[in-house]
């Protein structure tokens, strides 16, 4: 008799708290975040040490986990705040810490808290992971140069020595070029580590090739040579549920509200049809002409089938919607579901497709439909004017009003 398949946990990122109310609406069953900081995603917006407790009692109060990243290399100046930070989030409730530092690890051990190892870590077969287990580690977020057939045989092996460590892979987001994500390009154009957070994405340009003497030169095609498309495995989800992963990970705290809440709702949707009997062909290339919609720079399905061949290098961006600010919303009347929003920067006409992305709206979109201005409808309104739009959604004072079409329209 076969093995009953588990339900695979999906884990959305946040690098900010309207990226956090994104994933949590969109279905996650829990959420990865970093402290300003001390993360690999320097660069998003992150959360101030200060909120741990506050992040916490959302995810909580919403039936979510939650899952802090420290997973750069810890330098010995680092050492103290990375205490503090570990302190607090044991205090908060933090449900693990995503790490690779071995202090780092010891610390996070000797605090209680339970531990992730990171991707960074470059775990890619049995033994890593049990001698990682017996170091106290529940959950390894494999190598993503591991492919299905290493990670089937990881599991089978992990299951037969009975090794209480659960198998973690991402699904979804941006892969680099370097192993496992330890580059060192940035920190050798811009000094800016990417084993630190701090990456700048150098290698997602396109190079011009100049000869020595400077008498000619040549930008390489369309193709960047150094940035990999965005994994994408809606195609092949079932057989990753089937492999007896025990969560799946999206990539992306340096991406956008929509980006989240549209990546999450897809592989949440494609995981319960899967479990419900109901995930085909069909439902599988509607979820990804809508993965398709938010930023991204083509797909792949990165190692899972074996080594990647050319076809999985870059053309650049390959997203087919684009968001234009338009302004923000100044009032909510919550009987009637009417935004009044203040335009800024963008006229927005009967029709127009918007987004509104703010701390607790998660990048909801809807059409431009019933529109008025004093007391009278229209159909069109110019920058700088500010009107009233019925919304299917309730929305909040300061949420910006984007704009949503597609990159063609320019």
């Amino acid at each position: 008799m076969s093995e009953k398949i588990l339900k695979p946990e999906l884990a959305a990122p946040a690098g900010d708290w309207g990226s956090m109310t994104a994933a949590v609406d969109a279905g996650a069953d829990a959420v990865y975040f970093g402290i300003k900081g001390m993360n690999m995603r320097h660069m998003a917006g992150n959360f101030h040490i200060n909120e741990l407790p506050k992040v916490m009692a959302f995810l909580k109060k919403m039936g979510k986990k939650g899952y802090l990243a420290l997973n750069t290399v810890m330098l010995q100046p680092d050492l103290e705040r990375v205490k503090e930070v570990l302190l607090k989030a044991g205090k908060a409730g933090a449900d693990a810490v995503i790490l690779w530092d071995l202090a780092v690890l010891k610390m996070a051990k000797d605090a209680g808290l339970p531990i992730h190892l990171s991707t960074q870590a470059s775990v890619a077969n049995v033994e890593a992971v049990k001698y990682y287990a017996k170091l106290g580690v529940k959950q390894i977020v494999l190598a993503r140069e591991c492919t299905l057939n290493d990670i089937r045989e990881i599991i089978r092996r992990l299951s037969l020595e009975k090794v209480n460590c659960r198998i973690e892979t991402f699904i979804h987001g941006a892969m680099c070029v370097s192993v496992s994500g330890r580059c060192f390009l940035s920190h050798e154009i811009f000094r800016k580590s990417a084993n630190q957070g701090q990456c700048l994405q150098p290698c997602r340009r396109r190079y011009r090739i100049i000869d020595a003497e400077g008498e000619c030169e040549y930008l390489l095609g369309e193709s960047h040579l150094l940035s990999p498309k965005d994994l994408c495995t809606i195609d092949i989800i079932d057989q990753l549920i089937k492999a007896g992963i025990a969560a799946f990970k999206i990539e992306g705290r340096m991406r956008s509200p929509e980006y989240v809440r549209v990546a999450t709702s897809c592989y949440r949707r494609a995981i319960d049809a899967y479990f419900n009997k109901s995930l085909n062909n069909q439902l599988k290339a509607d979820l990804k002409k809508e993965l398709s919609s938010v930023y991204n720079r083509g797909f792949s399905t990165g190692f899972f089938k074996g080594s990647p061949d050319h076809e999985a290098w870059s053309e650049g961006l390959s997203h087919e919607k684009e968001k234009v600010f338009a302004g923000d919303v100044t009032r909510f009347f919550k009987k009637i579901s009417v935004a009044e929003i203040r335009l800024r920067s963008a006229a927005i006409h009967k029709g127009d497709e918007l987004l509104f992305i703010g701390n607790k709206t998660p990048g909801l979109a809807c059409m431009a439909e019933e529109m008025q201005k004093d007391g009278k409808v229209i159909e069109n309104a110019d920058k700088s004017e500010i009107f009233g739009l019925k919304t299917p959604f309730p929305v909040r004072p300061k949420d910006k009003v984007f704009l949503w079409r597609d990159r063609k329209a320019g």
